[in-house]
This record gives C-alpha cells, structure tokens and sequence, in this order.
C-alpha cells in the first residue's frame, strides 16, 4: 500500500485481521484508512493528491483508482489524528468491535464499527477524553485497550460510565 502522508498509530483487528490506520493530515483533514485482511494489497489511499475525501493543492482531482478513508473529521474538531485499536476486551461490552482512536489537540476519543468497507454508528466517548496530549492507545496480550498523554498519564479502560 501507499498514499498515506504520515500514519500515526496503526493496528490489526486481531479477530479479523484488518489493518486501522490512523493518518495525519497536512492542512485542513484527519483521515483513518483501513486494509482489509483479504486485500491483495497495493493499495493507493491518496497522498499527495487526497487529503482526507478532499484534492490537495488542487482545484480538481480524481480519486480514480484511489482507496479513500473509512472515515475523515476536520480541524475545526481537532488537529491530529491519533490511531487506535479495534477493542476486543469483553470485560467492556460497550465497546466491543469498534475501533477507538482520538484527537491528540483536543483529548477526544471517539469510535466507530467497520460494516461493509465503512465507518457505521460513530460515537464519541467523553468519559474517555483526558483533553490535549493524547498521544497513544495500546492493548496488552489479554485485549484490554489502554491510552496514554505526554504528559506520562497512562489509562487503562475497564468500564465506559
């Protein structure tokens, strides 16, 4: 695959094998790109030409060819994309099978499921918003998700309140 401009966080759906990418935009659009497990690969998700759904530099574009994003938001709602994981920890059932990330700007955390090559029923999650600095998730070998700032916070998600 190519076309991504700079991929923050990636991981694989350890259930389905699919690649979530989260990628930082330049200007105006964050972007989250998946590859599907059964994708010959060869992708092309439309860096320098694409910023999100949106031509770059460009009056016009075509996205011919292109693989655009499951899912874009823009800088009015953040500045930079933070890739997640797809949680599979059962001991959080509101959760299961969508796929976290956040905003490192403004701390939000959001999530969406992947229904038939898109992002379906995206949600955001305020009690899992710490503000600015979110800066990655993580998942031990059991599947629990965890998401950390810079400023060394680490938080580990056991309940959505």
């Amino acid at each position: 695959m190519y076309g991504v401009r700079n991929p923050w966080r990636f991981s694989f759906d350890h259930k389905t094998g699919d690649l979530y990418i989260g990628d930082v935009g330049q200007d105006l659009w964050e972007e989250v790109d998946v590859l599907p497990a059964g994708s010959p690969g060869g992708e092309n998700y439309g860096w320098n030409e694409m910023e999100g759904n949106h031509c770059y530099g460009a009056a016009t574009c075509t996205t011919a060819g292109l693989t655009l994003p499951v899912l874009e938001y823009g800088h009015n709602q953040g500045c930079t994309v933070v890739g997640g994981f797809v949680v599979r920890d059962s001991t959080v059932p509101d959760l299961v099978g969508r796929y976290l990330y956040g905003d490192y700007c403004n701390g939000w955390v959001r999530s969406f499921l992947y229904v038939l090559n898109r992002a379906t029923d995206q949600r955001d999650w305020p009690a899992l918003a710490g503000g600015g600095g979110l800066s990655s998730f993580g998942e031990d070998a059991r599947g629990r998700v965890y998401l950390t700032t810079l400023s060394g916070r680490l938080y580990r998600i056991v309940t959505i309140p």
